[in-house]
């Protein structure tokens, strides 16, 4: 049975369309009433991987309707001005979004960076604000990657209230945000990480089981609840029999599969969604200026950006 015809796989690809789809209509709106939503991707030195995604999340853009610009800067250059940069494009009423692509050079202090995006184009939903306005059930602008694991599980019909949850990792972008967005919806949440005496113990009672570690195959079949959903966040690199690099989550996928009832493969399973994520969060992020627009000028006129 192939990947996309076995019902226990939670792709991503279906979900991500459907969000995209929305966001389409959404933009097309704002920008007949006189503002476009755009995105200003930041890149810090020369990097393959960052380039793969910033051309995804272009395309995904103009799938939606909302512009995409590039501002790439020199792997030299010092935290004090690119923070400068960012609080240019802060002031620039022609800008949505702030996207800061990762990894930056050593030397630049990314959580720096982070807060430097005033919260209103937050689109990553990175920024301490954001995080913090999780904590008070303000969900609508989550971290991406986070987002889009919930929304996967959200994909099984499973009600969350009450649901046994377990989260491996506790990240700042994924472990963390997603225990607070689950217990927003009611989930009893539990967050395992290096300390944790015995993951095997809390994840073998998870009806859903989160898993985030940069570890490839760490979760057996023996670690999982039989009938539970697995929600793998981890991408690996990984070196098959065969000499061949393949990438991998950090679930034993081709075990795991015959235990839960649900499970996400790597990759199209989190990924796909993670982007049409971003682009929602960039909606949101214009409406919030909007209203913050309104509130200074007293209207929702055009722009005087042209």
């Amino acid at each position: 049975m192939s990947l996309s015809d076995d019902s226990r796989y939670l792709r991503g690809g279906p979900v991500a369309q459907r969000i995209i789809a929305s966001v389409r209509e959404d933009a097309a709106i704002a920008t007949a009433e006189g503002f476009p939503p755009k995105l200003i991707s930041i890149t810090v030195g020369d990097t393959d991987a960052v380039d793969v995604y910033v051309r995804n999340q272009r395309a995904k853009a103009a799938l939606a309707g909302i512009g995409f610009e590039e501002r790439r800067f020199p792997a030299d250059i010092t935290a004090g001005e690119l923070e400068a940069a960012i609080h240019g494009l802060n002031a620039d009423p022609r800008v949505t979004g702030i996207i800061i692509q990762r990894p930056v050079p050593v030397h630049i202090p990314i959580k720096t960076l982070q807060a430097a995006v005033h919260p209103l184009k937050d689109v990553e939903g990175m920024h301490p604000a954001s995080i913090g306005n999780i904590v008070y059930n303000q969900l609508d602008l989550a971290p991406c990657t986070a987002a889009a694991s919930v929304e996967l599980l959200k994909e099984t019909g499973l009600d969350l209230k009450g649901l046994e949850v377990v989260i491996v990792g506790h990240s700042e972008i994924v472990g963390k945000p997603i225990a607070f967005l689950l217990m927003s919806e009611g989930a009893t949440v539990t967050v395992c990480h290096h300390m944790t005496r015995s993951v095997a113990a809390h994840a073998r009672r998870a009806d859903a089981l989160f898993v985030a570690v940069g570890k490839p195959r760490l979760i057996k079949a023996d670690m999982v609840k039989p009938g539970a959903a697995v929600i793998d966040i981890g991408i690996n690199a990984e070196i098959g029999p065969d000499g061949e690099s393949r990438i991998v989550g950090d679930v034993d996928a081709e075990s795991v599969k015959e235990v839960a009832s649900w499970i996400t493969p790597v990759p199209g399973g989190v990924g796909p969604i993670t982007v049409a994520i971003l682009l929602r969060n960039t909606m949101v992020a214009l409406s919030r200026q909007r209203a913050r627009y309104q509130a200074t000028y007293g209207g929702v006129d055009k722009l005087a950006a042209e």
